[in-house]
Parts: structure tokens; sequence; C-alpha cells
């Protein structure tokens, strides 16, 4: 989830300004994967110092803290770029480094079970909120219980549920300790320097840069395996995570830790829904009327859709039109992927949101296929907590890297922010897809990363049944039979013109995130989308992926609502509420709908799943305003007086 990386070198060649240069470069690299803070450790031989902020990592370098500790001689080094998840990054002490029962330590990944070790395990004490405490806790309960550092480190893994790719400095041991369950993390060395960083094309650019260590290998710490390096002669230990390692002496010192970063003094804050009373009696008052909308007497799209026409019978255009997906099988698939797939190396590139589609596909490809897939997944800022500790518990179980690209997350929330205030001022249902137009450069990252990967086989897991061509419909485009991200240059120029029409009506539009509404645009309409179809193949059982997820891997549910769809999505929630107060319908009625048509859902039963589907979830409503920086009783104020596509 974020980055992770360091240097070490021996004490007769203190870390030259070449290789602080080279240092700076990963930390710069590794922004990609998490621009919320940055920080850094340095070992000298007395003492390790730590500076960090709730800042990206290229602020973090041209801070005063930063070039202090940096212009010192140093041994070793750690640093780290973050993602948030646990604790909130204006609160420092849950930014990384960590400081904790004499170690320093740096984690890339989300350990989903922190609270039921931290129940566990009553004689160590909780100080962050961060999950990479509990790490470095554990490490040192065990090791002072046996003095034997790999077998510790072991034992602290096999404590975790999710992903973790650590490093840590000692202030007793002259070690640094390496040690993964995914594989994201990489190395490179010479007889003088180790250095490490969270992804092998970090190192492989840093090094082309700096021409240091440039006849050095670039090698993977695999999944379930760790690395420990004597700080004195850069000898390398290596152990496993999965069995019981001997005992080996590393030698002992006396180094003190001093953290110099400047921490903000105050408690995180509660979460709270302040939805009012009157906004969830207003919503039952319109739900009342939208339920006793006529709706298509085959599948259950009522008569507010998008140039919907009822024949004699009460039948929709959207049924008498709709072909039944055949599934090609699994046979074929096997066919399709054998040419790609390479023994012990890097194979595929699976896309990976952490929702229930993308996650039983990486099961799929990792345990039927027997490929080697990398994870891709895109953090534009609306992916929740629930869906990264997901995407945390299939990486972790599975031992598969995942590779993270983060947009900068706070930038995007004031884009959003920015897009919804300016709708608020005229709500038009055509134009609602701006609130999501900065995840769509999605596609632009995975072509990119085929390219530097060398990987040839992208590998999408998009529902079939998850058709919303609607939203065209808002804006005059008829919907066809088109697939996810194609439409005719016609209808591309129809949308263009209703959005045009839209930004001139109202110029609140016009502002910093036009740019990236541009980008999205391109990244969804024009650039190629040459990606095996995962679901062409193989069957959509909607009970055999959320058994498969929640028995072998704890997969997570919502605690606001029974549906297992978009519970990763921040986003989803939001403008789902928006549809179906003002047209009386959401997403959900068409995936139940193209279900029915398929045969897998009588009509009462997708009736059923829709109307509890469809209750407002206001927890993630809360969270979704909250992050964007809007006040979510006023929102919801507008958002019920609205005009409607059904008579009040």
């Amino acid at each position: 989830m974020c980055g992770i990386l360091g240097l070490v070198t021996t004490k007769k060649g203190l870390i030259d300004t070449q290789s602080k240069k080279l240092v700076k470069n990963i930390l710069k690299l590794s922004e990609s994967r998490g621009k919320e803070s940055a920080g850094m450790a340095v070992l000298s031989e007395e003492k390790i110092e730590v500076s960090k902020l709730p800042k990206p990592a290229h602020i973090l370098i041209k801070s005063k803290g930063f070039k202090k500790i940096f212009s010192e001689n140093i041994l070793a080094t750690i640093g780290h770029t973050r993602l948030v998840t646990n604790g909130i990054l204006e609160n420092n002490y849950n930014n990384q480094p960590v400081i904790k029962d004499r170690i320093v330590g740096i984690h890339n990944g989300i350990v989903t079970n922190v609270e039921d070790i931290w129940k566990k395990h009553q004689d160590i004490k909780r100080h962050f909120q961060i999950d990479t405490e509990v790490i470095l806790s554990l490490v040192r309960k065990y090791y002072r219980n046996s003095s034997n550092l790999a077998e510790s480190i072991r034992l602290s893994f096999r404590e975790i549920e999710g992903s973790a790719s650590i490093a840590l400095l000692f202030e007793d041991l002259d070690v640094l300790a390496l040690a993964t369950n995914t594989g994201s993390l990489y190395i490179a060395a010479d007889q003088k320097s180790v250095v490490f960083a969270s992804e092998a094309n970090f190192l492989k650019r840093a090094l082309r840069k700096s021409k240091l260590m440039s006849k050095s290998a670039i090698t993977q710490i695999l999944p379930s395996t760790g690395l420990i390096i004597d700080l004195k002669n850069l000898k390398k230990f290596r152990f496993s995570l999965n069995k019981k390692n001997l005992k080996v002496i590393f030698r002992k010192t006396n180094r003190k830790i001093y953290d110099i970063s400047n921490y903000p003094k105050f408690l995180d804050p509660k979460f709270e829904i302040k939805v009012s009373n009157k906004i969830k009696a207003d919503f039952k008052s319109f739900n009342k009327k939208i339920r006793a909308l006529k709706r298509c007497t085959r599948c259950i799209l009522p008569e507010t859709f998008p140039f919907i026409e009822f024949d004699q019978g009460g039948g929709c255009n959207y049924c008498r039109h709709y072909e039944i997906v055949k599934p090609k099988g699994k046979k074929s698939l096997d066919e399709l992927v054998a040419p790609f797939r390479a023994k012990g190396k890097y194979d595929c590139l699976v896309t990976f949101s952490g929702g229930r589609d993308s996650s039983y596909g990486l099961h799929y490809v990792k345990k039927v296929l027997k490929m080697h897939p990398i994870a891709y997944s895109y953090d534009w800022g609306m992916i929740t907590d629930l869906g990264r500790r997901n995407q945390a518990r299939l990486t972790g179980k599975l031992g598969i890297e995942q590779i993270l690209i983060s947009a900068d997350i706070a930038k995007k929330r004031k884009n959003i922010r920015k897009n919804v205030l300016a709708w608020l001022k005229n709500p038009d249902l055509g134009v609602i897809p701006l609130f999501m137009a900065g995840d769509k450069q999605y596609f632009y990252f995975a072509n990119k990363l085929r390219k530097e990967l060398g990987i040839k086989l992208i590998i999408l897991c998009i529902n079939p049944y998850e058709k919303t061509d609607f939203k065209f419909g808002f804006c005059g485009v008829k919907p066809d039979a088109q697939t996810f991200y194609r439409l005719n240059l016609h209808n591309r120029m129809k949308m263009a013109m209703h959005y045009t029409k839209a930004y001139i009506s109202n110029l609140s539009y016009i502002n910093s995130s036009l740019w990236d509404t541009l980008s999205a645009f391109g990244s969804y309409y024009f650039i190629k989308h040459n990606y095996l179809s995962f679901y062409e193949y193989i069957n959509w059982d909607e009970k055999t992926i959320e058994k498969t997820l929640i028995n072998n891997y704890n997969w997570e549910t919502a605690p606001d609502t029974k549906t297992t769809w978009r519970i990763g999505d921040g986003t989803a929630s939001f403008y789902n509420y928006i549809y179906y107060l003002m047209a009386g319908f959401t997403e959900n009625d068409t995936f139940r709908s193209n279900q029915i048509r398929q045969g897998i859902l009588s009509r009462r039963e997708a009736l059923e799943k829709s109307e509890f589907e469809n209750m407002p979830r206001w927890e993630s409503i809360q969270w979704y305003c909250d992050t964007i920086g809007i006040d979510a009783q006023k929102t919801l104020e507008i958002i019920n007086a609205a005009p409607k596509r059904y008579k009040l």
C-alpha cells in the first residue's frame, strides 16, 4: 500500500554524496505508492534519528529535519512514503517510520486483525492508531523471550492477517531486518552497499541514473521470506516465515533513538453520522412514490429509465434486445493464457480494486490457473479502508506482490469537492460521472505498467452484468449493446456536447479539476484497452464468489449494507443515493435486471434484493462527505429538493 526503501553500507564506506542522491531518487519514485506523508530514519554509530512529515516525499526532502539528519555520517537509512489507512496523517505519530519498543520500523501493507492482536497480547501496550506499531511490539516481545531475531519476526508474521513488507532498525542490534509475505521487496548489492525498495522498477531507474552498483543484479525477497543484514560487514542471513529458523547471534549495540519531527498535539477525531431525522423521513416519503412507479413486467427497470419503452405486455425494450452472455469456459481461458505462463516469473497483471469481482479473479488466476500474477491497483482517494483491507487480505494470503499507484489524493479529493459543489448549484443527472472522473487514469497506468514491467497480459475482472449505460442516457445518448468503455464517435460527441452545455450554464465546473476530467475522458474512451476480460470466460456466480472470498480469505463485508457490491468504493453510496432520489433507480436495478434476463434471478428475487440494496448507506455517505470536505446535512437537503423524474 505504501513505499519502503533504504540503503546500508559498511563502516569504512559511509554513505557518500552519490549514495544519498540515490536514496533521494528512490524516495521520490516511491511517492507514486503514497503521497500523503513521508519519513526517513538514519542510523549512525551512536544513534538513530527520525524525521517525518504529513507531506509528500518531495516536500520532506526539502525540510530542515531531513537535511539535518542526512548531513551526518550515515551507516544505514530507511524511508517510507505513505498511503493513509490506519490513523489520520495529520497526527504525525501515525506516520512512518514508527518508533516502538527500541525499534524503528517501516511497513508496506495492512494488518487487518490488529485489534484482535492487541486484545490477545495484554502484556504489550498500544500507543498509536497505526497498525505498524503492533508488528514492532510483537517482534520485541518474541525477541525478548528467545533472543532469536529471525524466529521473532517469523512468529510475529504468524500472528498477522493481511499484507506486510517491513524494514527494521534496532537500538540494541547492529542489523537491518527485512521481511515480506507478498514479495514486495527488492534489493541490489555490491561489496560496499545494499539498497532496497518496494518495486524492482524503482531500483532499476534510480541505479541507472546514479550509475552506482550498475553491475549489481536486482533480486526479489520472495514471499514469506526475510533477510537480516549485519551492518558491520553486510553479511546476509536469509530466513523463512513458514518454518522454524536456527538462532544466529548478532552484535549488540546501544544506540539512542531520536525523533526530531514536530508533532501536532491533538487527538484523532471520532467518526459521527450527522444525518438528521428529517432527511431520513423525507427519504421514506420519496421511497413510497418510487416503489409505486410502473416497472417492466420482465425486469425491474422503472418508467423513469432513459429511453425505456414498454410493449403491450408491459415488457421493456431493454429486455427485448438483451443477448444472453455465455462464458467461453475454463478450457478456452487455459488455452488463451498458456502462451503467457512463465514458470517462476510474473506472467500477468491483474487489475485489482479489492472489490469482490477483482478479488475472486485474483484468487482464480493464482490458485486455479496457476499463473504468477502481479496485482495492480490505482488509488485515487475514494477506495475505503475496508477496500484496502480486503486488498491486503488477498495479497497477504496468496503471497502476491501488489503494485499500487497512488494519485495525489489530497488534490483528487479537492477536485471532487469542487465538482460536487458545482453540481449542487444545478443538479443534473447527466454530469454525475464528473464525481468519478478521477479514477479513469486507472487504464492509463495499467498500460504504462505493462510496458515498464514487460508483461504482455493484463487481466481485467469486470462483472459482465454491471453495465451502467443509463449514465450516457441522461446525456441524451441512447444506451445500446456497446461495451463498458466504447462509444462510437457520434455518441462521444453527443455526450461531450451535454457536458459543454453544463459547463457553460454553470461556470463553477471550470476549476482545477478540468484537466483531470479531460485526462479521464481520454483514458476511458480513447487509449487502447487491450485486456483479457476474465468474466468473458468464467461464469460470474455471486454465491460462489462470496463463499470463496469470505471462507478462504476472511474477506470483509460492510456494516451498513447486506450487499457485497461496491462496498470498497467510497463514492458509490453517494451517487446512487442521487440516482435513486432523482431518477427512481440505481445501478443495483440495472445489475439485477441483467441477472433476470440472464436467468440467474427471478423477478421477485431481484425486486427484494434491489429494495434493500437501494436503502441509503448513511455511514458511507457521511464518510464521503467528510472525506471530500462538504456538509452532509446541507448536501442531502439539496439532493432531496432537486427535480425528480417522477411525480411527487
